[in-house]
């Protein structure tokens, strides 16, 4: 029997082994090579120089200035407006409840490329209505509306276990409408609220399909600006700049996980 289990348990590990190498090779490999000092795939020595040269190219930085914007503001608006539907959500009884759930989770199980292509007729027909083209605006607006919804499916849970006679509780000890709602919801929210900030911040960083279809003919982000290189001499400079995109998310990933542990502990020692 013991020896039946350590082949189950040596099998276990080896499986996770061959999936983590099947998940992260290709991402060891490229950041291997964006210090490779030669342009091709055979090594020729140790240099940083692709990274210099990618903050001294102007498009790049441009695009990289633009992509930040647009996350900072798209994680901003859709966490705001993510908690408030969220809040509103579960204010709501019966079927009603379940069919609004069910509406706004749409945007997270339909397929990217029928958002884009939707958002981009809507645009183009409301640009013809009030004279208007796609670029920063409509990129914004697109990285929003898909961005809400990650909210909401973060928030919820939040809101499902919470004990709503708190806020009862604040108003009897003098505390106005206003103020039991900031120190008492949003408080017990704030896990939620904060998860989700961070993954609409993470998707909007990532994203390339929607904002492709919404940008017009102006507006260009990183994503665009690496997907415009690759018609071209690929340059190591896009694998420099690949791996910093890969180090910034992980950190994000990181941070959620770390907080996701720490709740777990305080809910544990409240238990």
């Amino acid at each position: 029997m013991s020896s039946a289990k350590g082949k189950n348990g040596l099998f276990s590990k080896l499986y996770l082994v061959l999936i983590i190498v099947f998940l992260y090779l290709p991402i060891i490999v490229f950041i291997f090579f964006s210090f490779n000092n030669s342009m091709s795939t055979v090594w020729n020595g140790f240099t940083l120089k692709w990274y210099e040269s990618l903050f001294k190219d102007k498009h790049i930085m441009n695009s990289l200035w633009n992509t930040l914007i647009i996350a900072v503001l798209a994680s901003f608006f859709a966490t705001a407006l993510g908690t408030s539907a969220a809040i509103g959500i579960s204010n709501i009884r019966g079927k009603k409840r379940t069919i609004i759930q069910t509406v706004s989770n749409i945007p997270i199980i339909s397929p990217d490329i029928v958002m884009g292509v939707s958002l981009m007729l809507l645009f183009t027909f409301l640009g013809v209505i009030f004279n208007f083209e796609m670029g920063f605006v409509t990129v914004l607006l697109s990285h929003i509306c898909f961005c809400v919804p990650f909210v909401v499916l973060n928030v919820m849970p939040r809101i499902t276990r919470m004990d709503r006679s708190i806020y009862d509780a604040a108003l009897d000890l003098g505390c106005n409408q206003w103020q039991a709602f900031y120190k008492v919801i949003i408080h017990e929210l704030m896990p939620g609220i904060v998860s989700g900030a961070l993954m609409s911040f993470t998707y909007s960083l990532d994203d390339f399909i929607i904002t492709y279809f919404t940008r017009g003919a102006k507006f260009q982000n990183l994503s665009i600006e690496i997907y415009a290189m690759t018609h071209r001499r690929i340059s190591p400079k896009v694998n420099a700049l690949s791996a910093l995109l890969f180090l910034a998310v992980l950190i994000i990933m990181i941070l959620i996980n770390i907080r996701d542990r720490r709740e777990e502990k305080i809910r544990a020692q409240k238990t």
